[in-house]
């Protein structure tokens, strides 16, 4: 499948009621399975793990900001780049316990919670947004490797490939204080954003307009918006 047609069959896995879990994964013939259904069937069946393409998060917001740019909801985008090159994280880990070593894509599907509250007028009112990144696109523009090198070392040319948690704390604590969004840090850019589009701090307006740019040069995001009573794409 390419990248519309992944984003459709998570629009459809919308549209037929099938979102009950947040953490998700595509597999290679296109089911979408919860994380805790996968782990069930890779205790029985640890050759799953190499079936998984896709990692889909599903989830709601009350923020215009995460609605814009979900893929600053980043901390899965690591656990799955750690997985994806061999490494089992020692925590518990939202993309279970074993390598995904064929894992290629982040899917981040997102409403407005207050789709579910009854609220009659809002932001992206009847909106699904859909957000796809290549892994490795995003790992290297987030300077990954040379991190997790960096920290783990020669780890998996040795049979400890086991990731602790301040071995993994470093790798976030390296990532979080670069500033690759208009000299933003990650946190920084975040409340930028969130201070334009949620608290309608319209002075900033160039700062977000650099730091969308840079989120496009970053994730390279392929991005659909759906509405939800026709599901046909839209504008928002």
């Amino acid at each position: 499948m390419d990248e519309y047609q992944i984003l459709e069959r998570v629009k459809d896995w919308y549209r037929t009621g099938s979102t009950k879990a947040a953490r998700n994964f595509l597999l290679n013939d296109t089911t979408i399975i919860s994380v805790e259904s996968y782990e069930r069937s890779y205790h029985h069946t640890p050759s799953i793990n190499k079936q998984v393409t896709g990692y889909v998060n599903n989830d709601t917001t009350i923020s215009v900001s995460d609605l814009e740019f979900p893929m600053f909801q980043w901390e899965f985008i690591l656990y799955a780049y750690l997985h994806k090159k061999g490494y089992v994280i020692i925590g518990n880990s939202p993309l279970g316990s074993a390598p995904l070593p064929n894992l290629k894509y982040i899917i981040y599907s997102i409403m407005n919670i207050k789709a579910f509250m009854g609220v009659a007028e809002y932001e992206f009112k009847d909106r699904l947004v859909i957000e796809l990144v290549d892994l490795d696109v995003v790992g290297n523009n987030l300077n990954l490797p040379n991190i997790v090198s960096s920290v783990l070392g020669s780890k998996l040319l040795r049979d400890n490939n086991i990731i602790e948690d301040d071995e993994f704390y470093e790798i976030v604590d390296q990532i979080s204080s670069q500033k690759v969004f208009a000299g933003n840090t990650w946190d920084e850019a975040y409340h930028i954003l969130f201070l334009y589009f949620d608290k309608n701090k319209r002075k900033l307006s160039k700062e977000v307009f650099k730091i969308s740019v840079d989120y496009v040069r970053v994730f390279r995001p392929y991005r659909v918006v759906y509405d939800t009573k026709t599901w046909e794409p839209v504008m928002v």
